[in-house]
């Protein structure tokens, strides 16, 4: 079987650049994380506006 072998390479491998850090925005699961905290704080704040109301209506 042959050797297989690969020289060194001169340069250190560079990660892909499809995600690229760009400073003036912010990271995508920023806007996940808020889009979730928001409806969730609507869906709590519908379920204590239910409570309410049925406690009235007793």
């Amino acid at each position: 079987m042959p050797d297989h072998t690969a020289p060194a390479p001169s340069t250190p491998p560079v990660a892909p650049t499809s995600r690229r850090f760009v400073e003036n925005k912010p990271p995508r699961g920023l806007y996940v994380r808020v889009f979730i905290y928001v409806v969730a704080t609507h869906a709590l704040l519908a379920f204590m506006s239910l409570l309410v109301v049925i406690a009235k209506s007793r």
